[in-house]
């Protein structure tokens, strides 16, 4: 039986870790069960210990992850259009209707509440990177209080995009999205000096 190299093993790690952060933003952490997710990674479930040591520690290593793809994807809408492009993005109906593509706050917030020590502290640390990283580009006098606005602000988006994904009515979800998008530029302008 043919050994891999180190490199190999942490691919597959990786690989594993990126599926499986897509299933949990889809299925709920709870709804994903370890057969399936090393089935969308294209391996047997004989190979999860190789890689974990446990579901919570590919939980924990999935929501940093999906974090830190989540602030590189902000990085980057934040340099095309500015901070009310990320905000335009994440308030679409492209964004609502692909919960295992998108955020992992507005899929995963409540089970990550109930999560272990570790999850929690994953997500604390990678969501300071993305708040810390969105109020550096507008270098207040004030970094702890921009970052508290800038985490109720993305609350009121979170929360937002949420409930637009629990209505069953279409049009009622939709005006939601919508209003909550001109409720959050209506609050980032407000906080913007003159």
């Amino acid at each position: 039986m043919a050994r891999y190299g180190k490199e190999h093993k942490q691919a597959t790690r990786q690989r594993i870790i990126e599926r499986a952060g897509r299933r949990f933003k889809r299925d709920g952490i709870d709804g994903s069960g370890i057969a399936a997710l090393m089935s969308d990674a294209g391996l047997t479930n004989g190979a999860f210990y190789a890689h974990f040591a446990s579901k919570d520690d590919l939980v924990t290593h999935a929501v940093a992850d999906q974090l830190r793809a989540q602030r590189e994807s902000f990085a980057a809408q934040a340099s095309d259009g500015g901070p009310g492009q990320v905000v335009r993005e994440y308030l679409s109906v492209r964004h609502r209707d692909n919960p295992g593509e998108g955020c992992p706050s507005a899929a995963l917030l409540d089970e990550i509440g109930r999560s272990t020590d570790a999850t929690k502290q994953a997500y604390t640390e990678g969501l300071l990177a993305i708040i810390d990283g969105l109020n550096a580009r507008s270098a207040p006098d004030d970094p702890e209080a921009a970052r508290v606005k800038t985490l109720s602000v993305f609350a009121m988006m979170v929360g937002t995009l949420q409930l637009s994904r629990a209505l069953s009515d279409p049009e009622l979800a939709d005006a939601v999205l919508e209003q909550g998008l001109r409720n959050v530029l209506a609050v980032r302008s407000a906080d913007q000096p003159n």
